[in-house]
């Protein structure tokens, strides 16, 4: 190989690290800066496509564009009310000053410790400047009653602020603090909160106590109703009983006249069968009156002895 050849060669190779070296593509995800021995020159590359530098010179700082994510500690943080919870938080950022971000804070690493550090004092000053329940509710609301029992049991209190507020104000002083580091705090919200252990145990104590109560008070109810059913239905059979005694004796009263409507119109015809109807009589009554350890006294005019005679 001639010494020329050897030289393109050399030549063509260092041409192309060069050309690597002074060109880079920007996508759409990212932005960045060029750097002159350590300090930036030029303003921010924020377009996407082919963008040059110096070569061996210059040196390019990529950050991302997109939404980024905090995600807060749980913390013990108290009330304004004196109580005691956990709270966890999130929020999303983003770096809108790509060259004042590099100059404040270098990286992103750097950039979620600062946020930690804004982030979780601006909660702590927002929930203990709160009550508790201005922490968990949003709106003032009037509850939802399924039973008339629980009218006088779910009486909520109005809140003055709400937790949609306080995120608020949260987003608000964490930007005020975040406004010369080149980022800005897109979204904060309250993830979960929790009381700590003793005072969960105590609101679980309440919880069950009160439910108590409402079991204690439905059994009570529950009882009073079923002796008013029992009561009902001991008063409906005697009632029962007493239309069905009286309908059978009406019934029975209204054969016996009608039996005796019958004998009377079948013994009525002459004088011998009224005397046989009388005789019958008298007959009937002897065998439902005697038997056979029965003593009867009767007096001489009456009709059973007169047939008692004729029988002797």
């Amino acid at each position: 190989m001639k010494k020329s050849n050897v030289v393109y060669i050399i030549l063509v190779v260092v041409g192309l690290i060069v050309a690597g070296q002074s060109v880079f593509i920007l996508d759409e995800t990212q932005q960045a800066i060029v750097t002159q021995f350590g300090k930036p020159v030029g303003e921010p590359r924020t377009s996407p496509g082919v963008n040059f530098v110096i070569p061996f010179i210059q040196k390019v700082q990529f950050f991302d564009k997109r939404y980024l994510e905090w995600d807060g500690d749980k913390n013990q943080v108290p009330t304004k009310d004196k109580k005691f919870i956990f709270v966890d938080t999130y929020a999303r950022w983003q770096i809108t000053d790509p060259l004042q971000f590099f100059i404040r804070l270098r990286d992103e690493r750097s950039a979620q410790s600062r946020l930690d550090d804004i982030l979780d004092g601006e909660t702590r000053n927002a929930i203990a400047s709160n009550d508790l329940l201005d922490i968990v509710r949003s709106t003032n609301r009037d509850p939802e009653v399924t039973e008339d029992f629980m009218e006088e049991l779910e009486v909520l209190e109005d809140i003055k602020v709400g937790r949609e507020a306080i995120e608020e104000i949260v987003l608000q002083k964490a930007n005020e603090r975040t406004s010369d580091l080149g980022v800005r705090i897109l979204d904060f919200r309250f993830k979960r909160m929790n009381y700590v252990d003793e005072v969960r145990d105590r609101v679980y104590d309440r919880m069950i106590s009160e439910r108590n109560r409402i079991a204690d008070q439905f059994r009570s109810e529950g009882q009073g109703e079923a002796r008013k059913i029992q009561g009902d239905k001991e008063r409906d059979l005697a009632q029962i009983q007493s239309e069905a005694t009286r309908e059978a004796e009406e019934i029975r009263g209204r054969a016996d006249a009608e039996a005796t409507e019958i004998y009377a119109s079948a013994y009525n015809k002459n004088r011998q069968s009224i005397d046989l109807y009388k005789f019958l009589r008298s007959l009937e009554a002897l065998e439902k009156s005697l038997d056979e350890k029965t003593n009867l006294v009767i007096s001489s005019d009456s009709e059973l002895f007169q047939y008692l005679k004729k029988m002797q």
